[in-house]
């Protein structure tokens, strides 16, 4: 997670988050001597948390066995061919003049004895990467990001007591950027336990890793919010935390005053590249769920309905006759879906899971991917303005996207100049295609756009510029809805009926 990364493997509105550098030799006791100190194995956990008012040195003391610094072989061939490698000048090695002083020299000769870049046509070159990790069993499991260990062909974990150990990658979930490693070794090992308490704005927390590099970093602060969305996947629930986090830092622990883990640190917020006090770990109840099961199965198993669903704006509840914005509203199903199987529809509202309120569409997610596959749950929905009931048999959520249930008929259409909108037959026969919208109409602000397809008016299927027109005028409220595909998605906007 640095400036020195040459192989971010994902960069999210502006959140850097990979953790790499791009020589093993910076790292280890060449160019970073470490004390060689004994630890003996068990849990870093403190009986009485610390003082942070007297310093954090006992807690450093405590857990600073467990944590590891992971260096990675990747295959630099695979991360070119999906996209996660990027490194701007494309030579496999960091600006120069982005790195500190001491490192200077150090990389200039390597670039001179590394010559010219390499053929990026060539198969299966390879990069180095770094990252941060912990210990969290006496046996040698260990957890680190996704993104630190993704193409890996050999991973390496280096103590701070200077011993280095090879381990295996168990498992990886990419929707929430975890990883299970396992040290080749029959050793026991120092490890540190995964809180069963949440965070609380405010609390203390001492961030340990891998920065730039420099193994064995120690920052402190507080939890500066929770259940932060940076858009990174499906299930963001990020802890938000001050203490200093860098590149380098992805996968490493932070710890609450008792020496547990309360966060794996996974993003910062940096225009800069540097650390800004903005950083981001994934909470230990997430942790703990995905570490389980990949530990188990190798992989994660998530609860599936098989809906396209997007949250219920203050217009759309207007024009569902809502009181307030709430639940989710399903813009398109999966063929052969659990929730297909069991009637849900394009245009119901999602508003319980065994009467569990739902407050958007990310809630909603979360929610029915914690369900056990193949339990059964009732749906409390809106239809029609009607609430019902509709019992689910949840699936098991796909490797894969699966094909979208939605068709549709082709039919003419003509000008909509009431909308500011003009309309052609959809060339796959769903709907009329946006041909051209007027940039200062309604329609443009709602978030309308050529080249969308419109194929539903008021819940009504339209396949023409008179259905359109028809939908629209027997359309109750002062909002129409509308169901509109872009691409692969499909979504609900709302048209007033005043378009002037």
């Amino acid at each position: 997670m640095s400036v020195l990364s040459y192989t971010p493997r994902k960069t999210i509105l502006g959140i850097a988050t990979a953790a790499l550098l791009s020589s093993a030799t910076l790292f280890g006791a060449n160019m970073l001597p470490v004390p060689q100190l004994a630890y003996s194995a068990g849990s870093a956990t403190l009986a009485t948390p610390v003082d942070p008012t007297k310093g954090f040195s006992t807690l450093v003391e405590q857990v600073m066995p467990a944590v590891v610094a992971v260096q990675v072989k990747f295959d630099e061939t695979a991360a070119m061919a999906d996209g996660s490698m990027d490194n701007g000048d494309g030579n496999g090695m960091p600006d120069l003049n982005q790195l500190p002083p001491q490192f200077r020299d150090f990389f200039k000769q390597f670039q001179d004895q590394q010559g010219q870049r390499p053929d990026r046509k060539a198969p299966h070159q390879f990069g180095m990467a770094m990252g941060s990790g912990f210990v969290i069993s006496a046996d040698g499991y260990v957890v680190t990001n996704n993104h630190v260990v993704k193409d890996a062909t050999e991973v390496k974990l280096h103590f701070q007591n200077g011993e280095d150990y090879d381990a295996k990658v168990i498992g990886t979930d990419p929707k929430t950027d975890l990883a299970l490693l396992k040290i080749k070794s029959d050793k026991s090992f120092p490890y540190v336990n995964l809180s069963h308490t949440e965070a609380k704005v405010g609390d203390w927390v001492m961030a340990v890793g891998n920065p730039f590099g420099l193994g064995g970093t120690v920052t402190a602060g507080i939890v500066s919010a929770r259940g932060r969305d940076i858009g990174s996947g499906p299930y963001d629930d990020y802890l938000q935390i001050d203490a200093s986090i860098n590149k380098g830092n992805s996968g490493g622990p932070t710890f609450n005053l008792n020496g547990e883990v309360v966060g794996v640190n996974t993003a910062i917020f940096s225009p800069s590249g540097g650390s800004v006090g903005i950083g981001f770990a994934i909470p230990a109840s997430i942790v703990s769920d995905v570490v389980d099961s990949l530990k188990t199965n190798g992989s994660v198993t998530r609860g599936w309905l098989g809906v396209q669903i997007q949250p219920v704006t203050q217009d759309l509840a207007e024009s569902l006759g809502m009181s307030k914005a709430e639940g989710a509203i399903v813009a398109d199903l999966t063929q052969d879906s659990p929730a297909q199987k069991a009637g849900i529809k394009q245009g119901d509202t999602i508003l319980k899971v065994d009467g569990q309120a739902i407050a958007d569409a990310k809630d909603l997610s979360k929610l029915i991917a914690h369900v056990k596959p193949g339990s059964e749950v009732a749906l409390d929905i809106l239809r029609n303005g009607k609430a019902e009931t509709v019992k689910v048999k949840i699936g098991t959520m796909p490797g894969e996207t699966p094909k979208l249930a939605s068709t549709g008929e082709d039919q003419k259409g003509m000008s909509l100049s009431d909308l500011g909108i003009s309309v052609a037959p959809a060339e796959d026969g769903a709907g009329v295609r946006v041909t051209d919208l007027d940039p200062n109409s309604k329609a443009a602000e709602r978030g309308l756009a050529a080249g969308d397809i419109i194929l539903e008016v008021g819940g009504k299927p339209v396949a023409s510029t008179k259905d359109v027109s028809e939908a629209m005028k027997v359309a109750k409220g002062k909002q129409v809805l509308m169901l509109v595909r872009r691409g692969d998605n499909q979504r609900f906007l709302t048209l007033p009926r005043d378009q002037g």
